[in-house]
């Protein structure tokens, strides 16, 4: 059974992504990995970040699914959220908790943005593979916890990583605009 949602959400995962990859096209290594402050990441060490954080949730995700797909199909006839709030943008929202996902690479560790392209169409791909596979039905009637968003069923787990990529791909875009 295919899903209209969890398509429209994959979807929108690559979109994303490859909208921000165009728009790094041409950027040198040394912009890739200039800070544009002191304490603040550079747009290699964002991507990084963003790759760390869906790496760290997707198996979780993966584990909640082997152990507990049974309950799910016992509990499919259930109703449940395919969307949540983009909390990320609420103002009260704690952004300092970005320091858990602290990236493998920076300006003193580089690597080419070939190389970040490749893990976050790898890592994309394996999540895009994972969700096409099952039933709506069951995936939205488990649940992780997450400390910040609450109880989320693995529908609006996967919304939430692709808020998270997108506020943190406008920083990317925002950053590459200045060496334009």
């Amino acid at each position: 059974m295919k899903s209209v949602v969890i398509s429209e959400y994959l979807d929108l995962m690559d979109a994303q992504r490859e909208s921000v990859f165009a728009k790094l096209d041409g950027l040198t290594d040394e912009q890739l990995w200039q800070r544009p402050a002191p304490k603040e990441w550079s747009i290699g060490e964002i991507l990084d970040h963003n790759y760390l954080l869906m790496g760290s949730s997707y198996p979780a995700v993966k584990w909640i699914w082997k152990l507990n797909s049974w309950y799910g199909r016992l509990r499919r006839s259930r109703p449940y959220e395919t969307g949540i709030k983009d909390l990320y943008r609420d103002p009260k929202f704690p952004q300092w908790v970005g320091f858990l996902w602290t990236p493998r690479f920076n300006p003193r560790k580089p690597v080419s943005l070939q190389k970040l392209k490749a893990e976050l169409r790898e890592l994309h791909g394996s999540i895009r593979q994972f969700y096409e596979g099952r039933d709506e039905d069951v995936l939205g009637n488990l649940y992780l916890f997450d400390p910040l968003f609450g109880w989320c069923n693995l529908i609006v787990t996967l919304r939430i990583g692709i808020y998270h990529d997108q506020l943190h791909f406008d920083d990317v875009i925002e950053q590459a605009s200045a060496y334009k």
